[in-house]
């Protein structure tokens, strides 16, 4: 079986017939044959769509995953695992993405308790289990937007050894740059809005399990009786996406490691925030566990605080102002003003996805923002 990512991706999935582009099954439903049995394996478009099916071979494939669900977002593929857990206790990290956090203060409705900790402190991690209660452990490495970084081995084993399923949320991270499975996940989730599909014209989640599980199953289960699938035509778009996805990761990686190494030192920026500069406090263990590289995602710190962060963000050029990551374009963002009141997102941040244009201009565009700070 071949071993790259880049392979994988391109390998699953193929069509059956001499066309090298996968085709769109648009269909709603399937007839049934004359002994009244399904043999195309097919009866209803909601879980049966063939090219939502291809697209979930191609990210169990590359997940090393037994199984692959998709879904009509990143949201919706992770709270189907919250929903699909009986009641119970939960781990989640303290710096998380704000959607899902806020998700999970009220997650006392379906009857969970949540416990959110430093995931970067395994003896906090350890503390908070609880044998016999806790359920689920959700990691999210590197996090969003500090980027803290997680041992997802040495969580795993925590949680495992306390009783709890362990769910990673691998967003930022992709296929390309880390499996969590191989390092003792049950289940990885992506938004696969972001760095799966890459071009900012999907909305879409994904689940990979590592095993069919009573859980697996039953987010299966949730997934078909509230209907959060994922289009077929967004299933097609997703699928060609996935095709890019090695070179596209590999290549913004390169780019934001060069622009992070750049900004340090510079008078307006008082933190750079990247798992791939040697001074991160999880460097150690993202270059054991993303050998590959550290991802297209930094952030920035200010020193003048908020109104210097704002201002910054309005005079780039060619950074885009907009929400979301992964896509072929940089986008630049005051993230507290996203999240909101109540976020524990520092006010003075910039958030940074660095996409496919050339570094040099990206990195000149920011730092002539900067230097306008400075001078002012």
């Amino acid at each position: 079986m071949p071993r790259t990512v880049a392979t994988r991706a391109l390998g699953v999935g193929r069509p059956p017939s001499t066309a090298l582009t996968p085709s769109i099954d648009m269909s709603t439903t399937y007839a049934r044959d004359p002994d009244n049995g399904y043999s195309s394996g097919h009866v209803y478009g909601r879980k049966d769509n063939a090219t939502v099916q291809q697209a979930e071979r191609q990210i169990a494939e590359l997940e090393h995953a037994r199984d692959a669900l998709l879904f009509g977002s990143g949201m919706a593929a992770a709270v189907a695992v919250f929903t699909a857990l009986p009641p119970t206790h939960i781990v989640a990290p303290r710096d998380m993405y704000w959607g899902l956090r806020v998700w999970l203060q009220s997650a006392h409705r379906h009857g969970h308790e949540v416990s959110f900790v430093d995931m970067s402190r395994l003896d906090e991690v350890r503390s908070s289990l609880r044998p016999g209660r806790t359920g689920l452990v959700w990691i999210e490495t590197p996090s969003n937007p500090l980027w803290t970084v997680t041992d997802i081995a040495a969580v795993s084993d925590l949680a495992h050894r306390a009783g709890a399923m362990v769910c990673a949320d691998s967003t930022v991270a992709t296929p390309v740059l880390t499996n969590p499975l191989l390092f003792g996940v049950d289940i990885v989730m992506h938004s696969a809005t972001k760095y799966l599909n890459g071009h900012s014209d999907v909305v879409a989640g994904a689940l990979a399990s590592a095993d069919r599980s009573e859980l697996w199953l039953r987010i299966k289960d949730t997934r078909d009786q509230q209907g959060a699938v994922l289009g077929s035509f967004d299933a097609w778009l997703l699928t060609r996406g996935l095709r890019t996805l090695d070179l596209r990761v590999k290549e913004q990686s390169r780019s934001a490691a060069w622009i992070a190494e750049r900004l340090l030192g510079h008078p307006a920026v008082s933190a750079v925030l990247y798992p791939g500069l040697p001074d991160h406090p999880g460097h150690a263990i993202a270059k054991r566990q993303m050998p590959g590289g550290f991802g297209g995602m930094l952030s920035l710190r200010l020193r003048d605080g908020a109104a210097a962060a704002i201002a910054a963000a309005a005079q780039v050029q060619l950074w885009r102002r907009a929400t979301s990551f992964g896509g072929i374009e940089s986008l630049i963002e005051h993230r507290a003003s996203i999240e909101g009141e109540g976020s524990p997102c520092p006010d003075d941040l910039l958030r940074l996805s660095v996409g496919l244009e050339d570094p040099n201009d990206l990195y000149r565009d920011l730092a002539d923002s900067l230097d306008l700070l400075t001078r002012t």
